[in-house]
């Protein structure tokens, strides 16, 4: 077999890397570049990307207004660690979009977002547990890699961890609730309700909608009891809407998470929420023993804030929202008429900025009707994609703006010999 330019860098990574990559997708394939909607391999295949660097690249790759705009701040250089003016303008339009944010505090990572944002309920409530929800994804912090993915399924509302090397006392700070399921999270948030600090949630929960009234329960019940509700917008702030999830289901928590997106394709992150809670990143307002200490070396970075600064410019602009979503119906109805034209039993699920088709004959409103799904269907689907020249996710496509006419043409013709694929398993 002849080696190929990126058999060489996988046999590379192999030495240095554990398994091979960076733990984030698939280590076979090495991105060279990207341009638009598309990326390149190192042995310059094309694939017209719906991974989009897992989101942030809404606009597409190298968008050259965002790359003027880093240009420029380059030239006065890359990073301070103290505050600077476009990291301030970043957080004004920020607060300005999201309902729940008065105040931000930048960090790297959606995972540091996340996890901040579970200490500053902790730290203004004065209470210890957290309510997450079976299947969510909130980073890698302890208290998120509880029941993200579990194989073993434990009775609600038991955690089970999903990596080595989490003590116990982490587990036993976190109960865990099936999404969408509005009368176990009345019954499970009244009933620990003197002892819960937080409840973190996707407002879309990887890809399921909240079924009407779910989201809206978690306010009331918080609300009376005085919990924090925290919405993980790290992916839908900014995509579902320009006001991220709370806008477009008009449900505002109290905390939010955000990252992605607000970084223009850089690392920037940030926890957003109420003054009063937000306070307690401030010592002079809360005291040494309210205090929740943060810094980070690259929290705030120039370069990436003017990059999210423009991002979020050009998503104010009118009709992108309306763009993307088009090109989302459209892919989305594709998939179910080829599934439909196959006879396959499948679902279509997500939002028209992001989805997927789950091969399962029940709803898929939570995680565990995702584990029904045809799990061989669903590789072999993926596969073909590839093939094919589209990059996605396993369970993901996440559309741009970048796309064109031709890109969507391909994408459709793709999907029907993918919906073939699936349906020869």
């Amino acid at each position: 077999m002849i080696e190929t330019v990126q058999d060489r860098w996988c046999a590379r990574a192999r030495s240095v890397l554990p398994a091979g990559g960076f733990g984030n997708f698939d280590p076979n394939i090495i991105i060279k570049r990207g341009q638009g909607a598309r990326v390149w391999d190192e042995d310059d295949k094309a694939y017209i990307d719906y991974l989009t660097g897992s989101g942030p690249m809404i606009l597409g790759h190298s968008h050259e207004e965002v790359l003027e705009a880093v240009r420029r701040q380059l030239v006065d250089g890359m990073t301070y660690f103290a505050t600077n003016a476009t990291g301030i303008e970043l957080a004004e339009v920020i607060c300005e979009a999201m309902p729940c944010a008065d105040q931000l505090r930048y960090v790297s990572t959606g995972s540091e977002a996340d996890m901040y944002a579970m200490r500053l309920a902790r730290a203004h409530t004065g209470r210890t547990m957290i309510l997450k929800f079976e299947g969510g994804y909130h980073g890698m912090s302890g208290e998120a890699l509880m029941s993200l993915a579990p194989q073993r399924l434990e009775s609600f509302p038991q955690p089970v961890p999903d990596s080595a090397g989490i003590p116990q006392a982490t587990r036993d700070g976190v109960i865990v609730a099936p999404f969408n399921d509005i009368a176990f999270a009345r019954q499970i948030i009244t009933e620990y309700a003197d002892r819960l600090a937080g409840v973190i949630v996707e407002p879309l929960q990887r890809l399921i909608p909240p079924v009407p009234g779910f989201l809206e329960a978690l306010r009331e019940e918080t609300a009376r009891h005085g919990i924090l509700l925290i919405f993980d917008e790290v992916v839908t702030g900014f995509r579902l809407a320009y006001g991220g999830g709370q806008a477009h289901y008009g449900v505002t928590p109290d905390l939010c998470t955000l990252g992605k997106v607000i970084g223009g394709g850089l690392p920037m992150a940030a926890i957003a929420g109420r003054a009063d809670i937000m306070a307690h990143f401030d010592i002079d307002k809360v005291g040494p023993e309210g205090f929740t200490f943060q810094i980070g070396t690259l929290s705030g970075n120039p370069v990436a804030a003017a990059a999210g600064l423009k991002t979020l410019e050009i998503l104010r602009r009118p009709g992108t929202y309306e763009t993307l979503r088009a090109t989302g119906r459209r892919l989305m109805s594709k998939l179910e008429a080829e599934a439909a034209r196959l006879r396959l039993v499948a679902t279509v699920v997500g939002d028209p900025v992001l989805f997927d088709v789950v091969f399962a004959d029940a709803p898929v409103v939570d995680y565990r009707a995702c584990l029904k799904a045809n799990s061989d269907r669903q590789d072999s689907f993926n596969r073909s994609l590839r093939r094919n020249g589209i990059l996605k996710a396993p369970m993901k496509f996440y559309p741009s703006l970048a796309l064109s006419e031709d890109d969507v043409v391909t994408t459709e013709a793709a999907i029907a010999a993918a919906m073939e694929a699936a349906a020869a398993v």
